[in-house]
C-alpha cells in the first residue's frame, strides 16, 4: 500500500467513528436530508474554513479539521442520499449505514487511487486553502445541476461532486496530519 493509500484508511476511521458515534446521539437523521440540503451542509463548513482561513478566527470554535471530518461524512451521507433516496423518517438500521459508509468510502479511496496515479498527487503541492475553494466550487457547481434537474451536457453528476468533495477533504486533513506540531 502507498503512503496515500495508508493515510487515507487512517482519515477515514476517524471520520467513520464520528459517524457512528453520531448515530447513538442522533439516530440515522441525515435520512430525511435531500440532497439540496446535504449540499448546503457541506456549504455551511466550507463558508467557516473559508472565514477561518481568511481571518485566522473561530468564534464557533470549529477547527479546520472538525470541518473537513464534516465534509468528509456529508460527501457519503450525499452519496448513501442518492442511492436510497431520502426518507420521510429516519428509521434506519445502524449496520445498514456503516455498511454504505464503508461502500461509499472504498469508492472513493478506488477513485482517488485512479486520480493519483494519473495526476502524480498534485493535490500534495497545493495548499489547503485551494483545495476549500475547489470544494466550494464543487457546490456552486452541484447547485446548478440541481437547477437543471439533475440534467448535464457533458460534465459529471453529483455523485462523482460528491466523491470530489470526499477526496478533497481527505487531503486537506492528511496535510493538517502532515503538518509540525
Amino acid at each position: 500500500m502507498t503512503k496515500t493509500s495508508i493515510q487515507f484508511d487512517e482519515v477515514i476511521a476517524e471520520c467513520r467513528d464520528l459517524f457512528y458515534k453520531k448515530q447513538s446521539d442522533y439516530g440515522a437523521s441525515f435520512r430525511v436530508l435531500r440532497a439540496l440540503s446535504v449540499i448546503d451542509q457541506i456549504l455551511i463548513k466550507v463558508k467557516s474554513l473559508r472565514n477561518f482561513q481568511m481571518t485566522g478566527v473561530s468564534r464557533v470554535g470549529e477547527s479546520e479539521t472538525e470541518n473537513f471530518i464534516a465534509i468528509v461524512n456529508y460527501s457519503i451521507i450525499g452519496l448513501i442520499q442518492i442511492q436510497k433516496g431520502f426518507a420521510d423518517d429516519f428509521e434506519a438500521d445502524r449496520d445498514e449505514m456503516m455498511e454504505l459508509y464503508d461502500h461509499f468510502a472504498a469508492a472513493g479511496k478506488a477513485l482517488m487511487e485512479r486520480k493519483n496515479h494519473d495526476y502524480g498527487e498534485a493535490w500534495r503541492d497545493m495548499e489547503i486553502s485551494s483545495i476549500t475553494d475547489m470544494i466550494y466550487q464543487k457546490i456552486l457547481r452541484m447547485k446548478m445541476i440541481l437547477k437543471n434537474n439533475e440534467k448535464t451536457e457533458v460534465s459529471e453528476g453529483l455523485d462523482a461532486n460528491f466523491y470530489d468533495m470526499l477526496n478533497y477533504a481527505v487531503f486537506s486533513l492528511i496535510k493538517i496530519n502532515e503538518e509540525p506540531s
